[in-house]
């Protein structure tokens, strides 16, 4: 069980903040195309999942999986967007993200006033902590593979 990386973007699709964890594989491009692919690949999903649902779905799309890992997704009602991917046997994270939304972004970002919101988070109290937090979680493990 392990967490791999997190993404953290704003409602124009512009990615605030990346970290990761147990990544193993390198996506071979830069990480700015890696940032507009994957929010490219979220608003695809996203509009597919709308589009497609027989029930008016409140929360939306909340994740999905591939053979190999799961990816987690979180929107605030403000716009931004919480991505972390996992490997399978994480089933949700849901609870995760909206805690790192709420006691981690809220608490260090948006009530610290040298922060600008809209910005790249270059934060060390909020990176810090939110390393600790990650690597406390149940799931994490740093040698999984």
């Amino acid at each position: 069980m392990t967490v791999h990386n997190l993404y953290i973007f704003d409602r124009n699709g512009n990615c605030l903040y990346y970290n990761e964890w147990n990544r193993k594989k390198q996506a071979g491009i830069s990480k700015d195309e890696e940032f507009k692919l994957m929010y490219g690949m979220l608003f695809s999903i996203r509009s597919f999942v709308s589009k497609m649902s027989p029930l008016d779905l409140k929360e939306g799309f909340l994740s999905f999986q591939t053979s190999k890992y799961r990816l987690h997704y979180y929107e605030t009602p403000s716009g931004l967007k919480f991505v972390m991917n996992t490997d399978l046997s994480v089933s949700n994270a849901r609870d995760t993200l909206q805690h790192i939304y709420s006691n981690l972004y809220v608490e260090y970002i948006v009530k610290n006033p040298v922060c600008m919101l809209g910005h790249s988070l270059d934060s060390e109290l909020f990176s810090s902590r939110l390393d600790a937090f990650i690597r406390a979680l149940p799931y994490y493990s740093p040698r999984a593979a």
